[in-house]
């Protein structure tokens, strides 16, 4: 690879400027594909009009890509800590996204989801909830501004009552209403524990979905909760601790777009 003039830049507006020769010698090609597929002249003259630095001609409101920029790189905070956590980074790696977060003079909790879900967390642990001495909230933002917030039980993880929660809140269910029957709660924990021989019975998020669809062809509300699952899609969440394998499937599989701090969800790091 080496540098130099673009001819197709210069002869379309007299403009001497530096491109790579890959991308001065495939332009032509590039030229023919476009006004193939468009069936009209090609809007890029030249290989330069085609690179990088046009994408900042793109940015038509400047204070929204800042914020969506200042987002994203909390939500990469969250994900380096947690890596860190469980040995897939290096210290350092963190250390280098809280010295940009300074620079942005933005902080972690600037994303709107986590407060909320640490004080659902907090709330549990005053109200002796939880599950074996672990108080894990979690909270989510739906498309209208609601924050709506889950804890984990001896029944269920925060992710699975956070789901719960927010496609009632979404299908209008009262929510002293149960969406699973107790009967399939207490099947499915049974098989966990005596026939998988797990030490966690409580339910993660995939197993709640599940549960949910069966529950869903004999009872209309969960029905009702089950069609709002695709609205979840595009939604912030955060947890207050790392998800289990299972939380973590269910909530990529719904398509909110996943936070949580660096704290295990489990004593029992190596236990099924």
């Amino acid at each position: 690879d080496f540098n130099m003039i673009d001819s197709f830049h210069l002869e379309a507006y007299n403009e001497r400027t530096i491109n790579y020769n890959r991308d001065v010698e495939a332009f032509p090609v590039l030229r023919r594909i476009i006004e193939k597929i468009t069936g009209e002249r090609s809007f890029y003259k030249s290989p330069t009009d085609m690179g990088v630095n046009r994408a900042g001609f793109g940015i038509v409101d400047d204070d929204a890509v800042r914020g969506a920029a200042i987002r994203e790189v909390i939500r990469r905070y969250f994900r380096y800590a947690c890596e860190y956590a469980i040995g897939f980074a290096d210290r350092e790696t963190v250390q280098r996204v809280e010295l940009l977060l300074e620079d942005l003079n933005a902080k972690p909790e600037d994303r709107i989801v986590v407060n909320p879900a640490r004080q659902a967390g907090l709330e549990a642990e005053r109200k002796g909830k939880g599950n074996e001495g672990i108080y894990c909230g979690a909270a989510i933002e739906l498309a209208d501004g609601s924050i709506i917030t889950g804890k984990n039980s001896p029944l269920m993880h925060a992710a699975s009552a956070l789901v719960l929660n927010a496609v009632k809140h979404l299908a209008k269910i009262p929510d002293a209403m149960h969406l699973l029957p107790p009967n399939i709660m207490e099947s499915i924990s049974h098989f966990k524990k005596d026939v998988l021989k797990g030490k966690m019975v409580s339910l993660d998020l995939e197993e709640t979905l599940i549960a949910l669809s069966i529950s869903a062809t004999v009872n209309p509300a969960a029905q009702m909760a089950a069609e709002k699952l695709k609205e979840l899609s595009g939604c912030e969440v955060h947890i207050t601790h790392i998800p289990t394998p299972g939380d973590e499937a269910g909530l990529r599989k719904l398509g909110v777009n996943l936070t949580s701090d660096p704290e295990f969800a489990t004593k029992c790091l190596f236990g099924r």
